[in-house]
């Protein structure tokens, strides 16, 4: 069971970096949410994803996780940040929402606790999850 899921780690990351990419463009196209500073500091982290994992999977790429890791952590800190934002454990006047859209605002809650900035903070530690043990295997 370990070794199918090492075997297959690269495609979890790359189909969440899909899905997340996918239901954002489906939120702000589709939906018509108008995405916070935050929200689009982790779009610019999470869509270059796409292409990174899928082009490293596809080349069989040993080492790209060392573009895909950078990214992922940025975004993976910003998506952090947001939730302490969201949840009010950091003021928002602390925040770089000064103008736009609030980065509180509440737009979705799936199961009446998920909600948009958690979904993205989950998306970023799976895919950095999912490299570092990549990576590591790599190694061994």
């Amino acid at each position: 069971m370990i070794k199918l899921i090492k075997d297959k780690i690269l495609y979890i990351a790359w189909i969440t970096a899909v899905i997340s990419m996918t239901g954002s463009l489906y939120f702000g196209e589709i939906l018509g949410f108008t995405p916070c500073v935050l929200c689009w500091y982790q779009r610019i982290a999470m869509y270059p994803l796409v292409l990174i994992i899928g082009v490293g999977i596809i080349k069989k790429d040993k080492h790209f996780y060392d573009y895909a890791l950078p990214l992922s952590i940025i975004g993976g800190g910003i998506a952090f940040y947001q939730n302490l934002l969201y949840y009010g454990v950091i003021q928002e006047r602390l925040a770089p929402c000064t103008f736009g859209i609030s980065c509180t605002t509440k737009y979705v809650q799936l199961l009446g606790f998920i909600d948009i900035p958690l979904l993205s903070l989950l998306s970023f530690i799976l895919i950095t999850v999912a490299l570092l043990i990549h990576k590591y295997d790599q190694r061994s």
